[in-house]
């Protein structure tokens, strides 16, 4: 998005000249107007939100529409608001647009020194237990005037949440990424056996996949990732699984209860479970691909300071973790 900006003093707002349209200006507080009205579905949500009339607010947005020649968005009577498809490109445009007006002005008063205002990031369900509130801290000790908000879900939720600028960088594994993403490698995750403490290789020093080809399976199955364990059996007998199940701990629970084995990426801290049972990690003998944990972005979007700050803190992280 082409644009002219102009510094706003304290208390006061700038005009942005979109340099795709001529002659077209609105304010920043209209465009936050519009942005806040977007994500909430309601003009009603947004005056709490703002605790801004919601005329105002209403009056605000038809003069960007004006201004644009679009339509944003569509009024449902009663039934809040809904995003036309220009309104959908507009509106992931003008989040970017607003995180970095708020850097700019930062950076004319002076502040750029020591980074302020809100990131919002995401994690994959399946890494957050294993890294997130350690990333949190380390990021807040550097940065504490950084307010940091946390989206979870699965690695598709992810890019949906990168591609529509609800989040400005996630940590994923790279499974079947969008060709509109870049990522920055930060660790290797290597698959392991599970097994229960009296199974029988749970002593050996490694073991094949076609050791168990004739055992019970729990099965992690979480989208992508049961693609991703697919391939570990290229050269071996497709599994024979008896549970599946979309938890990491239920899977080390089942597998505790001697229901099959398992095989997962991540390892705990302990070997103890939810339920009070015990779990067995054997490497697989199998050349085996490993997962890659990243952190992604979308691809030509240039990151805000407090994007580039996070995504050196997880840099460093997981170069410290390598190390030990």
């Amino acid at each position: 998005m082409a644009a002219h900006l102009g510094v706003p003093e304290p208390g006061r707002t700038a005009a942005v000249t979109m340099g795709c349209v001529a002659d077209v200006n609105f304010t920043l507080v209209q465009l936050r107007y519009f942005v806040t009205a977007a994500e909430l579905g309601s003009m009603t949500a947004a005056s709490r939100e703002l605790m801004v009339a919601q005329s105002a607010i209403s009056a605000a947005i038809a003069q960007v529409e004006r201004e644009l020649g679009v339509q944003l968005l569509i009024r449902h009577h009663a039934r809040g608001l809904s995003l036309t498809r220009s309104g959908e490109r507009f509106l992931v445009e003008a989040r970017e647009f607003l995180s970095h007006a708020a850097a700019l002005a930062a950076s004319a008063r002076g502040l750029a020194g020591s980074l302020t205002g809100e990131l919002a990031i995401g994690c994959v369900t399946t890494l957050a237990p294993f890294y997130l509130s350690r990333l949190l801290r380390e990021f807040s000790v550097r940065h504490p005037g950084v307010r940091v908000t946390v989206a979870e879900g699965e690695v598709s939720a992810m890019e949906s949440a990168l591609l529509d600028g609800r989040c400005e960088v996630a940590l994923v594994y790279a499974i079947d990424l969008a060709l509109d993403l870049d990522v920055q490698p930060l660790t290797r995750a290597r698959p392991y056996v599970l097994l229960a403490p009296g199974h029988p290789l749970a002593g050996a020093d490694a073991v094949s996949l076609a050791d168990l080809a004739s055992e019970p399976m729990i099965l992690l199955d979480l989208p992508r990732s049961r693609d991703y364990f697919r391939t570990l059996y290229a050269a071996a007998a497709e599994p024979r699984v008896r549970f599946r199940t979309s938890s990491y701990e239920t899977a080390r629970s089942l597998v505790a209860g001697g229901h099959g084995y398992s095989i997962l990426n991540q390892r705990a801290m302990t070997d103890q479970t939810y339920d009070g049972g015990q779990v067995v990690c054997v490497p697989i003998r199998d050349e085996v691909p490993p997962l890659d944990v990243v952190l992604a972005s979308v691809r030509g979007v240039r990151p805000t300071a407090r994007a580039s700050a996070f995504t050196e803190t997880c840099q460093e992280f997981f170069t410290a973790l390598a190390d030990d």
